[in-house]
């Protein structure tokens, strides 16, 4: 049973690893060895309540597919338990992501001596941009 936490767990039959061989470098050991493992879930199949299917499933990230699905491939370590254990911590923390609330932002006003300096800043700008003009009478030939 994963523990996501304290009042959230999934069973052990909701998701299934298949083992495959993994890529890149390892010499001889990574040619004979299934160590890479692939994590399947099918969101709609667990036995969590629909809020928490639903913050789930609307979650974006590349694991979610659109048939929800979630899929991890883990081959970062040459142990098939390591990857395993890798792809689980993963799928918790999809779901902790998508358990976390945010927080709601209340709409505050500025203060009266911020809007004061602003516009003193807007006065004393234009007052520089008016003095590069031309003074009407005088010609530069």
């Amino acid at each position: 049973m994963l523990q996501i936490n304290e009042h959230l767990s999934i069973p052990d039959w909701c998701y299934s690893f298949t083992a495959m061989r993994a890529g890149g470098p390892g010499g001889q050991h990574v040619n004979k060895n299934a160590t890479a493992v692939q994590l399947r879930l099918h969101i709609a199949s667990l036995p969590l309540s629909d809020y928490i299917k639903n913050r789930v499933s609307r979650l974006r990230d590349h694991h979610i597919t659109q048939d929800g699905w979630i899929i991890i491939s883990a081959s970062n370590s040459r142990s098939q338990e390591a990857n395993k254990a890798d792809a689980l911590e993963r799928l918790k923390a999809i779901f902790l992501k998508a358990l976390e609330r945010k927080k709601h932002r209340r709409p505050t006003k500025p203060t009266r001596g911020s809007v004061e300096r602003r516009l003193q800043s807007k006065k004393k700008r234009s007052d520089v941009k008016a003095k590069r003009r031309d003074v009407p009478g005088q010609r530069d030939d």
